[in-house]
């Protein structure tokens, strides 16, 4: 178990966070998730971008009306990188707790 590189980044751990609350197929729209994570919207779409690469989330873009909406879920593999993850960060805190008790 290790590391995964590119959710590590604080950004995208947040992307990956509040994406991974939510239903496998439910996507949440670029400006709700921008709120939820506190960023820019260029910050937010260079973070989606390297996320997309990876095959971490998926971006659709269409119409509303007359007005362009991007929605971003996290597919599969994205989960699955997010939960290995996080597994990884538990174990870190778990492995540090341990020492502390021992002295």
């Amino acid at each position: 178990m290790s590391a995964d590189d590119i959710i590590h980044q604080s950004t995208r751990l947040r992307i990956m966070a509040v994406l991974n609350t939510l239903e496998r197929r439910e996507a949440l729209e670029f400006t709700r998730l921008k709120a939820m994570i506190e960023t820019t919207d260029g910050n937010l779409g260079a973070h989606l971008d390297t996320l997309a690469k990876a095959g971490y989330v998926e971006i659709e873009k269409l119409f509303v009306g007359r007005r362009p909406q991007t929605r971003v879920k996290a597919t599969t593999v994205g989960r699955r990188a997010f939960r290995s993850h996080i597994a990884f960060l538990r174990k870190i805190i778990d492995q540090a707790q341990a020492t502390q008790r021992r002295k």
